[in-house]
């Protein structure tokens, strides 16, 4: 079977840049290096980007997307594009992926090798393990070494979306295993310096006159509010990185509806989790009809009018409504109730459980810092003491009773929703009548046999109430109009090498 053939990475944005070159001409911004900001609110991770803490940040899948590569990569539309990898096929019904490595020599000389290709695939799926990746890669049966520059993963059952899977941050082979990625870096105090490499250093063809094609990006990492008031005054091109618990009051930040707002936010179209997590089921948690009643209890409408995006709804279902993943066979909870009936019900089960247990309803929620985890503090302590439950509101990463989840999933496929609350990830609040089903689901012979599957999945994980939907994430950026390279797209990752191509 031929190879099917791609246009390599590099490649591909060449031509971009040279199709665009008489569109605009050149500024003298557009000549200098672009200033980009990743929201955050710990150290910059420049001197030691591949701790399993710098890569859980935004900056460090920034960095090991940028330093390292896998064997496929996302270009800035999220679209797959060759990586380590210039051609593949896939056969055996999908159940086999064969990639050909491009001709390339790893920075310390040595030629690249299939062998040490493997093993850097393998270490960096085991560095998934009891993470969110780690049912869909569970998925990987083996990975083979073969002659030449070949090499196959095989897999234990079809995956359509395997290949975004692969092009993921977290499956980029970093420096540590000889790697010259696609960008160089340097710690310049605070900042970084990110420079693209020449594509002969990386086994790709020359581009004429390089140095022009080129520029520098200079990477800072500083909380939202800083990072929007730099934008504003013009000393950044591009802020990185907004999520939900970034977003400033309505009225006082990017969705104001003001300059900033109107020409300088973009809004990736996301979908995924954005809800409470079950981490302690002792307790008042540990019915299912006590985590029904705070689910009950949650303002969602509020919240929609807090969030302030546009077409942004609040929701009750496990998997996204209307998106690629949705069965269509599942609806709404509650909808027959209004707020105060299920305030009114929910009330009930918590005094109920108070006088039996002899116990207060208190709880503890893990939220993340910022103007939009503070607003969703308010909303939710207000939901709950309109049950008789009061709230302690800890960090993110203090023991809690539950957790905020906020996680984007590029892959629209039913079972990322439903296998990230399998019994594998929570042992202790799961539904084993949920995994079963969505084991069925993922062995059915065609997609109309998998789906009312799913659609029973989705209603066993929904009656445990393992998880408090919200609705779901919100990912924003800011970008100036001279900025070049960046694209929306369904992943919320924001490549920086298409950043560092200039136009011409």
């Amino acid at each position: 079977m031929a190879f099917s053939r791609h246009l390599s990475h590099l490649s591909a944005l060449a031509l971009l840049a040279l199709a665009a070159s008489g569109l605009n001409g050149c500024t003298r911004k557009s000549e200098s290096a672009t200033r980009i900001a990743v929201i955050g609110d710990t150290a910059a991770p420049w001197h030691d980007p591949w701790t399993p803490a710098a890569r859980a940040t935004t900056a460090g899948r920034l960095l090991a997307d940028s330093l390292g590569e896998g064997l496929v990569a996302f270009d800035a539309e999220g679209k797959v594009v060759p990586g380590l990898a210039d051609r593949w096929i896939v056969a055996d019904d999908g159940q086999s992926y064969i990639f050909r490595l491009r001709g390339a020599a790893w920075a310390d000389g040595g030629q690249m090798n299939t062998e040490s290709v493997r093993q850097g695939l393998r270490a960096a799926i085991a560095a998934q393990k009891d993470k969110p990746l780690s049912a869909a890669l569970s998925a990987i049966e083996d990975i083979r070494a073969m002659t030449g520059r070949v090499i196959e993963i095989r897999l234990s059952r079809p995956m359509p979306q395997f290949l975004p899977l692969l092009a993921l941050p977290e499956l980029a082979l970093p420096p540590r295993q000889h790697l010259a990625g696609p960008m160089a870096l340097k710690a310049e105090g605070a900042d970084a310096l990110l420079t693209a490499l020449p594509p002969e250093k990386r086994g790709l063809p020359s581009v004429e006159d390089w140095g022009r094609t080129a520029r520098p990006l200079y990477l800072s990492v500083m909380p939202a509010a800083q990072a929007i008031a730099a934008f504003n005054a013009g000393k950044l091109d591009v802020v990185l990185g907004g999520s939900f618990t970034d977003l400033p009051p309505v009225g006082h930040g990017p969705l104001s509806g003001g300059p900033l707002g109107k020409g300088g936010l973009k809004l990736d179209p996301v979908v995924g989790l954005f809800g409470l997590v079950v981490e302690n089921e002792d307790g008042l948690l540990a019915h299912a009809a006590n985590r029904e009643a705070l689910s009950m209890a949650i303002d969602r409408a509020s919240l929609t009018t807090q969030i302030g995006v546009p077409g942004w709804q609040g929701t009750t279902r496990l998997i996204a409504p209307g998106s690629e993943a949705d069965t269509g066979m599942v609806i709404e909870r509650w909808a027959d109730m209004d707020l105060e009936g299920r305030r009114t019900l929910a009330s009930q089960r918590i005094a109920q459980w108070a006088r039996v247990s002899g116990q207060g309803a208190h709880l503890r929620i893990a939220l993340p810092s910022g103007a939009g985890g503070d607003a969703l503090a308010v909303l939710l302590q207000s939901s709950f003491a309109a049950i008789g439950v009061s709230v302690q509101r800890v960090d993110l990463r203090a023991p809690a009773d539950l957790r905020l989840i906020d996680e984007v999933n590029g892959e629209p496929s039913p079972d990322w929703f439903l296998q990230r609350f399998g019994c594998a990830l929570h042992p202790h609040a799961c539904s084993p009548a949920a995994d079963g089903l969505t084991h069925q689901a993922l062995e059915a012979p065609d997609p109309a046999s998998a789906k009312p599957l799913f659609a029973q999945a989705e209603r066993a994980l929904l009656n445990e109430n393992v998880f408090l939907p919200l609705g779901a994430p919100v990912r924003w950026s800011l970008v100036s109009g001279e900025s070049q390279g960046f694209a929306l797209n369904r992943w919320g990752l924001h490549s920086l090498l298409p950043m560092a191509i200039r136009a011409r």
